[in-house]
């Protein structure tokens, strides 16, 4: 589960990480009464930033450093009614809810700094590198020995020790080492307490120094979190966190009957049981020249009503057109995904081509059941095997686009006539 950083700003400030003044604000009025506190408090430059799950916020125009109360609710204006586009979110956009308003900070040098779980070690790694700012991916591309990679122990954590010798590692110098390691120090004890899977501070910064700071302050500016889904039970507070308009609608609809739903951008729609026969049941699609519209795994204990569920769900998306069912009874029994079919037939309604495969549990009972529907399911089509099923719906869906060609798309059927 994802947050949003004025979130991610409050619980780095509630674990007592060092972090500039901020407020959060729903509309461009509320947004010009945050702004004028910070104001009135004696910070001369405020930034406000549109708060998506998404980055490359900057280039899209949804960061904007302000120094008035003007340029301050015309960045709200214009962020509040345009949808941000970023290589992130693709076209269609993002809608922005909420506004980040901030105290903005001179910076001296910044710096990377997150904790995430290493899975090729096992445990949870602290990152860290001096040249922040940027995405920490390029970084590595660059200059891979720009970034340390401290693990973590996997009962005692991260030991102060450790955060010390990356803070020289770092360059930090003077007072600037005991804030770096207390910052480093309190986000791995918020990693353990909230079952996160990723806090990431990019960029930490160091300020210019002052009368109170003669090495001046180390700053998180910036702030992301993310926190593992199977440890939400025990996480009600972080549950209060989620924003459901930053998620497609089918996949929180999807999980509400236990349903793992993601959309992709292809246009056969992929139904099966478990999670490594999803990604088999998409790789033969695309190998026969078909592209998946989504990963859809009913599980190994969906109820009826959960399968036509998940049919409303697939043919929900206007993209798809075409429907490719790929059954491996176990726990699942393929008589009761017949039925779901059937049961849909009624409900919903098949107007795009369906190409089913069962095998495994209470098969011959469920190809009978499906027999016995056929008139009912003219769109429908029985496969014998997953390489079956596959060149059937691809050239299903092609067929139905107006290219009578074969599955490859070589068009040698279309020739022949």
């Amino acid at each position: 589960m994802k947050i949003h950083e004025y979130q991610a700003r409050q619980l780095l400030s509630d674990a007592g990480v060092a972090v500039p003044a901020f407020a959060v604000a729903e509309n461009v009025a509320g947004a010009v009464a945050e702004a004028k506190k910070l104001f009135d408090s004696g910070i001369t430059e405020i930034v406000v930033k549109g708060q998506v799950h998404a980055g490359g916020r900057g280039k899209a125009g949804f960061v904007k450093l302000v120094k008035n109360i003007a340029d301050a609710q015309a960045a709200a204006e214009f962020m509040l009614t345009n949808k941000m586009v970023s290589y992130q979110t693709g076209p269609e956009g993002l809608v922005v809810r909420k506004l980040l308003i901030a105290a903005a900070e001179t910076i001296v040098k910044e710096y990377y700094l997150a904790i995430t779980i290493d899975r090729s070690r096992h445990t949870s790694t602290l990152i860290a590198s001096a040249e922040g700012g940027v995405e920490i991916e390029v970084v590595a591309e660059s200059n891979p020995a720009a970034i340390l990679k401290v693990p973590l122990h996997p009962l005692v954590g991260l030991q102060a020790f450790q955060a010390r010798e990356v803070a020289f590692q770092l360059g930090f110098q003077g007072k600037q080492v005991a804030q770096a390691v207390d910052i480093m120090m309190k986000i791995a004890k918020v990693f353990r307490e909230k079952d996160a899977s990723l806090v990431e501070i990019n960029p930490l910064v160091v300020t210019p120094p002052d009368a109170k700071n003669p090495d001046g302050r180390v700053l998180a500016l910036d702030a992301k979190f993310q926190f593992d889904d199977n440890a939400l039970f025990r996480q009600p507070a972080v549950q209060t966190l989620f924003d459901p308009y930053e998620e497609n609608p089918a996949e929180i609809r999807a999980n509400e009957f236990g349903l793992s739903y993601v959309a992709l951008d292809g246009d056969i729609g992929c139904l099966v049981n478990g999670a490594g026969l999803a990604m088999s049941t998409m790789d033969i699609v695309k190998l026969h020249g078909g592209e998946p519209a989504n990963f859809l795994d009913v599980g190994g204990s969906a109820s009826e009503e959960a399968v036509t569920e998940a049919f409303r769900i697939i043919l929900g998306d206007t993209r798809v057109k075409g429907i490719l069912v790929n059954i491996f009874g176990g726990i699942m029994q393929c008589d009761k995904i017949a039925r779901a079919i059937v049961s849909s037939a009624k409900t919903v309604g098949f107007k795009v081509p369906l190409v089913v495969r069962l095998e495994g549990t209470n098969v011959d009972a469920a190809r009978q059941i499906l027999a016995d529907a056929q008139r009912e399911i003219p769109a429908m089509q029985t496969a014998t095997d997953l390489t079956d099923a596959a060149t059937r719906i691809v050239a299903a869906v092609r067929a139905a686009a107006g290219d009578a060609g074969c599955a490859t798309g070589c068009g040698c059927a279309a020739k022949a006539n």
